[in-house]
């Protein structure tokens, strides 16, 4: 019981340190609308992967070239192994942060610290996945760029259907 009290104690202050912590200015991008709809997305960049996959998987309704293809599938393969490196630096940071906290009286300063690293692991793979985008995109055509925008939000929302939250009325 004790633990479990310890436990959820601790998750409470990584929550609050979480949310306390400056954001990065780019990530006002997120409620930004434009006409690359959800592409541009902050919260969709780890989406690349599904962009790229859906690029290669339906190349014919793209009108993709077979060079076009193979110039692909190796950055798709980067983008693979730099989301599993992106997830394991995160996930290390979040640990080593949960270490300083698990005292009784954790010091603030390295909590601090602690908390800017995990936010500059994720600028850092944001802005890489940003630069992976441009150069995807150099490599298609206007009017396959326009067919890839028509097609991704259908196959996004295949994988996870959007769910609302409703505010309970008193």
């Amino acid at each position: 019981m004790k633990t479990r009290n310890s436990i959820s104690k601790m998750l409470a202050a990584v929550a609050l340190l979480a949310l306390s912590v400056p954001v990065p200015a780019f990530s006002a991008m997120k409620n930004m609308s434009n006409e690359h709809g959800q592409m541009m997305e902050m919260g969709n960049m780890d989406k690349m992967d599904d962009m790229m996959d859906m690029c290669i998987e339906h190349s014919a309704k793209m009108g993709l070239t077979d060079d076009q293809i193979m110039e692909m599938k190796p950055m798709h393969r980067e983008m693979q192994k730099a989301q599993v490196r992106y997830k394991a630096d995160l996930k290390v940071a979040e640990i080593e942060l949960m270490e300083i906290m698990d005292v009784k009286d954790f010091d603030m300063e390295k909590a601090g610290i602690a908390v800017k690293k995990i936010a500059e692991i994720k600028t850092a793979h944001k802005l890489e996945m940003l630069k992976n985008m441009k150069k995807m995109r150099t490599i298609l055509t206007d009017e396959q760029f326009e067919k890839m925008k028509v097609m991704m939000p259908m196959k996004m929302s295949e994988k996870k259907p959007v769910m609302k939250m409703h505010k309970k009325q008193k």
